[in-house]
């Protein structure tokens, strides 16, 4: 069976979403637990010689110059946990809890940050047996790490807090077929696992301890260090940052897909995706983008010659490998950022046995990641921007010569109209979402902390900006399919006749006014899951 086995040095973001969103067990490499004995003999030497040091011997934050006994060393730690655990509003997602602990688990695995095998053994098998901690998704602000989530993720393992137990995964889980498995994701590789989204809490809603003890688990007692390691760090701002990188990664193939039927419902022109236009400008995303149109439009009986209809398209047609491109290549930094946090050390103090150091520093902080969202969020904003304007010009009769709104019998029926409402309200909800996070800043700690960077309200806004680009998707999707009708599906390319095939066996061609609402969640399941595999491996350039 597929493992992910931790060192703290090569997960990939294909292994964090395999374990997010497919059930995939997870090991602790034999070389990491020796790192992460080594750092907790370090700091049990450490406290017990009464050497003053940050989170150890000491209070937190701007109680750092109190020094703590040897004999409350325990009570520290414990109270750490229940006073930080003060978050606020809707659980996150089962999907993102995985995800925060599978990424807690392996910076821990780095042997840096001193907590005890046994505590990060505990953490392990809580995502393999299926604890999944409520988490409130408000309470970081992104330095010092994501304290307030992370504190509830770890009153967990000292049998505080709540926890769905899902007794589904007591035993071995199932996985995707191996041929789905595994592979680092980056635009224009073929989809490595399957995308359904692990976003319902399974099972029961229980006091921790009873779902620990469900599980057949019992909860630690935190030493020296442990309290802070547990929750000092970024996990839950790249939790979220990584699963909403993997839904955009699906955004970019899906968007050239729809973007390939709607320009050939509205007879465009693939002159425009000559390779020689992206030679000139070259820009890799871009480059690449023209080649998949090229790919997906070839034998089309629906595109134009140049002069034929129109010398040239609008810009939302002919300017699609410089706006997607543009698009593909910030997807491409946020990927890049994201590998490199995943695998990194980001508490406070960080221990080096081997130099016989403790040093405290800022890894804690999150502004990489902050910057890295608000990116992604603008890149997937501008997405959605384009294809709402390509609805447009699929609803308008006066920018299609299709019938309006697409609608056989116009007049008594409104056909799409209101598709185009929604995503417009969908882009424009979008457009202050993309407001960067990052730019604010609220001192904290009596101003010891007093400069940090909302990288997880930045996540969150990029995770939530996806989710509304995939339904703008979905409409354009709809749309396009409803006017090739008008034009002859058999006349598509073979790839879009592909497409076009797959909606039309899950929604039926619109004749007269029906309730549209559950048409737009059923080609959204379609780009999500189903179309993401029929299409995303065979069309990828």
């Amino acid at each position: 069976m597929p493992e992910v086995v931790l060192t703290g040095e090569d997960l990939t973001i294909a292994d964090v979403v395999k374990v997010a969103r497919q059930g995939t067990r997870v090991l602790l490499a034999e070389e990491a637990r020796e790192r992460v004995e080594r750092a907790a003999q370090m700091v049990e030497r450490l406290w017990r010689e009464g050497k003053v040091v940050y989170g150890i011997t000491t209070g937190f934050g701007k109680f750092s110059d109190v020094v703590i006994s040897a004999g409350e060393v325990e009570q520290l730690q414990r109270n750490l946990i229940l006073s930080h655990a003060s978050g606020v509003g809707r659980p996150l997602p089962v999907e993102v809890v995985r995800a925060v602990m599978l990424l807690r688990a392996n910076a821990l695995a780095k042997g840096h940050s001193g907590v005890k095998p046994a505590t990060l053994d505990l953490l392990i098998e809580m995502i393999n047996r299926g604890v999944h901690p409520v988490i409130p998704e408000k309470g970081s602000l992104g330095a010092s790490g994501d304290l307030a989530p992370l504190a509830h993720m770890a009153l967990v393992l000292i049998g505080e807090g709540e926890a769905w137990w899902d007794e589904r995964m007591a035993s071995q889980p199932e996985v995707a077929p191996a041929e789905t498995q595994g592979g680092n994701l980056a635009p224009g590789s073929p989809w490595p696992f399957s995308i359904s989204h692990w976003r319902e809490p399974g099972g029961r809603k229980l006091p921790g301890r009873e779902a620990l003890a469900r599980a057949g688990l019992s909860p630690v007692t935190l030493s020296a260090k442990e309290g802070l390691a547990l929750i000092n760090g970024t996990q839950v701002m790249t939790a979220i940052g990584v699963l909403a990188l993997a839904d955009a990664l699906n955004l970019l193939q899906a968007a050239d897909i729809i973007a390939s039927l709607t320009l050939q419902a509205l007879r465009g022109i693939p002159a425009a995706f000559d390779p020689k236009i992206t030679r000139v400008r070259p820009h890799p995303g871009g480059a690449e983008v023209a080649a998949r149109l090229r790919q997906l439009l070839r034998g089309s009986q629906l595109t134009t010659e140049p002069g034929e209809r129109r010398v040239q398209d609008a810009y939302t047609l002919r300017c699609l490998p410089q706006v997607h491109g543009a698009s593909r290549d910030a997807v491409t930094h946020v990927a890049e950022v994201l590998q490199r946090e995943i695998n990194a050390a980001t508490d406070n103090p960080l221990l080096f046995p081997e130099e016989g150091e403790v040093i405290s520093g800022g890894n804690f902080h999150g502004q990489p990641v902050a910057l890295a969202m608000d990116y992604l969020g603008i890149a997937l904003s501008e997405l959605g921007n384009i294809a709402e304007r390509r609805i447009e010009r699929l609803v308008n009769p006066q920018l299609s010569g299709l019938p309006a709104f697409l609608s056989p019998r116009g007049g008594l029926n409104s056909g799409m109209m209101l598709l185009q409402y929604t995503a417009a309200a969908l882009v424009s909800e979008n457009k202050i979402l993309a407001s960067p996070a990052s730019v604010d800043s609220i001192p904290s700690s009596a101003n010891q902390e007093d400069h940090v960077s909302m990288g997880t309200i930045a996540a969150r806004k990029a995770r939530e900006i996806a989710e509304n680009v995939l339904h703008v998707l979905a409409i354009e999707y709809l749309a396009a399919c409803q006017a090739i009708d008008f034009l002859g599906p058999q006349r598509l390319s073979p790839a879009g006749e592909k497409a076009y095939r797959l909606l039309r066996q899950h929604v039926p061609r619109l004749e007269e006014d029906r309730y549209l609402a559950p048409d737009i969640e059923k080609a959204a399941t379609l780009i999500r899951d189903e179309f993401a595999r029929e299409f995303l491996t065979s069309q990828s350039t």
